[in-house]
C-alpha cells in the first residue's frame, strides 16, 4: 500500500527573490556602516602616531570628542562650547553611566586643550576616557 502521491522527490529550486532581499540588505549594512566610519575621520583632526597603539573595534554608541588645534571641541561633526559639552555629557552620563568617551586631539593642540576636555568630562562624571592615535608610517 502506498499512501503517497508523488513517487517522485520534488526538485529543490533555488529562489532567487530572498537571495536578493538579503544582498540588498548586506549592501545597505555596509553602505550605513561606511559613511559613519567616515564622518568622523573627515574632521580636521591629525591624531598623534604611538608605536604600541592598538586598533580597538568601535563599539556602538560610541561618544567621540575631537579637539582641534585651535582648542575648538566638535562632538557629533558639531562645534560646541565648553558648556554646551558639559551639559550634553552630564546628560549622556546620567543615561549611561559606564559610557565610553574617545577624545581626539590634535597632535598640534596645546596641552591645555586636552586637559580643557578631560576636566569637562570629569565634570559630568565621565570616568572611562581614551585617547585615540594612530599608527606609525
Amino acid at each position: 500500500m502506498n499512501f503517497r502521491a508523488n513517487v517522485y522527490p520534488e526538485r529543490i529550486i533555488f529562489q532567487i527573490a530572498p537571495m536578493v532581499d538579503v544582498l540588498l540588505f548586506l549592501l545597505v549594512f555596509f553602505i550605513m556602516t561606511w559613511n559613519f566610519a567616515r564622518n568622523e575621520a573627515e574632521i580636521d583632526v591629525k591624531i598623534p602616531a604611538a608605536r604600541e597603539g592598538k586598533e580597538n573595534r568601535r563599539p556602538v554608541g560610541e561618544v567621540i570628542l575631537n579637539v582641534r588645534r585651535d582648542g575648538s571641541i566638535f562632538m557629533n561633526r558639531r562645534a560646541m562650547s565648553s558648556e554646551e559639552l558639559l551639559q550634553t555629557l552630564k546628560r549622556i552620563a546620567e543615561l549611561y553611566p559606564d559610557q565610553a568617551v574617545v577624545l581626539r586631539g590634535d597632535q598640534d593642540a596645546d596641552y591645555k586643550y586636552i586637559v580643557d576636555a578631560l576636566d569637562i568630562c570629569r565634570a559630568a562624571n565621565i570616568w572611562n576616557v581614551a585617547f585615540a592615535t594612530s599608527k606609525p608610517e
